[in-house]
């Protein structure tokens, strides 16, 4: 690798845990894919470092209008991945987001992703509003 490579290759990284820490100040701390460490062994660094280094423009969208889209695209996406959207509505909510805006998210995409994929995405959510979705995972990284 030459120097300005380096350089370059640095400056994303940092960019990534600026951006991260905007979203959840313990994100930056727990960017991990479980159970992936093992098979390979860089795969949150480099998830760091292009989705939050090179992709995300730092004067561009706040996180929680950030977080609000991804919790919209899980929803139509069929509320599949349960614990990815406790995570990111817990993470909309430390970026400012009320219990109302992610609400509203949802039952909006609801013409997008239909009512099951909806009324899924409403019971994560008020699992995560009232006893904050198994917030143990979040602390330990697991996902």
């Amino acid at each position: 690798m030459t120097s300005d490579f380096t350089k370059i290759f640095e400056a994303f990284m940092e960019q990534s845990q600026e951006m991260a820490k905007a979203f959840n100040p313990a994100m930056a701390n727990y960017a991990k894919a479980a159970g992936f460490e093992d098979l390979m062994p860089t795969l949150s660094q480099s998830f760091m470092e292009m989705a939050f280094g090179k992709t995300l423009n730092p004067e561009g969208l706040d996180s929680k209008t950030r977080l609000l889209l991804n919790i919209a695209a899980m929803t139509v996406l069929g509320a599949q991945a349960e614990p990815q959207l406790k995570l990111t509505i817990r993470h909309a909510l430390e970026a400012g987001a009320s219990e109302r805006e992610i609400a509203e998210v949802i039952l909006q995409m609801s013409m997008f992703g239909g009512t099951p994929a909806m009324t899924k995405a409403l019971q994560i959510a008020q699992s995560v509003f009232t006893d904050g979705g198994d917030a143990a995972s979040a602390e330990d990284g697991s996902q």
